[in-house]
């Protein structure tokens, strides 16, 4: 189904609900770029730090296409299981999952209350950057906790240049590719506002930054596209 959420006139902050939940896989990719590459090198480290036995937390699974393809090429017996607090993509994961007979446990929860067992891999993509700064870096504590020693933790995100003159090109050149996906100025107007303190990006250092902080040995970029960059963080 097409993303046409932004062609009418906002009436309020974004959210996930139905309506984002139906066009929502149009919606990541034709407003992500490379969003399948990402997906992919997500899907290759998740898979190599996969033990057998194991447990993968994807926290914000959304309609769990990363899960369903992670569980496609799994050779080990593991435990799989998405989050998310909007019932609307979890309905939309479910039908997915049973639709590709895939063996994922869906959770609605919290990411920031919810009691995590230990895991192999934690992967958040495109989530933080919804958490407010306050208690994001709180999360990541957790998710470390949570890690076994070299369990790692992928996630991807918008990310900002605090070089003013840098940040504005980011921008445009974001802009640039989401007209050439078929948004109209409107739309890319609308969305925006629409994310106005809804979305906080961090730099891509500040990122890192806060990653070492919780517990993480190591933390590097995988793959970056302008301002969008996927990290992973090694406990």
């Amino acid at each position: 189904m097409n993303d046409k959420v932004f062609t009418k006139p906002i009436k309020k902050q974004f959210e996930f609900d139905e309506e984002v939940a139906a066009v929502f896989d149009d919606m990541l990719e034709r407003s992500v770029p490379f969003y399948k590459e990402s997906q992919k090198i997500t899907k290759f480290f998740a898979l190599k730090n996969l033990k057998e036995g194991g447990r993968l937390y994807d926290l914000g699974c959304s309609t769990a296409s990363q899960l369903i393809a992670i569980e496609k090429d799994l050779n080990v017996s593991a435990t799989l299981i998405g989050l998310d607090n909007s019932e609307a993509m979890l309905e939309r994961a479910g039908k997915k999952c049973e639709a590709f007979g895939a063996d994922v446990e869906l959770v609605y929860g919290d990411i920031l209350e919810y009691e995590y067992k230990e895991a192999d891999v934690f992967i958040a993509n495109y989530t933080l950057q919804f958490i407010r700064p306050l208690v994001r870096e709180e999360l990541i504590k957790k998710i470390a906790t949570s890690l076994k020693e070299e369990g790692v933790f992928i996630f991807s995100e918008k990310v900002i240049s605090h070089h003013p003159k840098l940040n504005k090109d980011l921008i445009e050149c974001y802009y640039d590719f989401k007209k050439e996906q078929g948004y109209s100025e409107y739309e890319i107007m609308q969305k925006r506002e629409a994310l106005e303190n809804v979305l906080v990006p961090y730099s891509e250092e500040e990122n890192i930054t806060m990653a070492k902080n919780a517990g993480f040995k190591h933390c590097e970029v995988l793959f970056r596209w302008a301002n969008f960059a996927t990290f992973i963080a090694i406990k």
